[in-house]
């Protein structure tokens, strides 16, 4: 159950660095006075972005015509997909790595304890012990 909560734990966290990621950083863009068109065009970049980076909670957007006759939207919509893609890859490299480590946590803990067994097994191992039942 532990392992079970470790990993909603890392998508629940994923999640809402994905989902507040584009909102924060076109408010960002907005108050540094890039134009509506790149903002825009990053948004949408940005979840199209995630959604190829694999994000199971953003859609693909793309305004084609726009894309096509605004270089300003078509640049923020390049960036916005570059930035965002890599962000949700690293994400899902994160969460890899956190659940190989966990595993390995686990498997470690397991030979410690089959480690353990087998030096109480080899330290008797010759050692009459039938003297020993009368003391329980």
């Amino acid at each position: 159950m532990n392992k079970v909560k470790m990993i909603l734990s890392i998508f629940a966290l994923g999640g809402i660095v994905t989902l507040t990621g584009c909102t924060s950083e076109a408010d960002l863009l907005r108050q540094q006075g890039q134009p509506i068109a790149y903002v825009d065009g990053f948004d949408d970049g940005c979840h199209s972005g995630k959604k190829a980076g694999g994000s199971l909670f953003d859609q693909f957007r793309k305004d084609v015509r726009r894309f096509e006759g605004n270089h300003e939207y078509a640049s923020g919509w390049s960036d916005g997909f570059r930035q965002c893609e890599t962000q949700q890859e690293s994400i899902k490299r994160q969460t890899r790595m956190n659940m190989q480590y966990q595993q390995y946590s686990e498997q470690r803990r397991h030979n410690q304890v089959m480690e353990s067994e087998h030096f109480n097994d080899d330290l008797l191992n010759g050692i009459d012990t039938r003297g020993l039942e009368n003391l329980k």
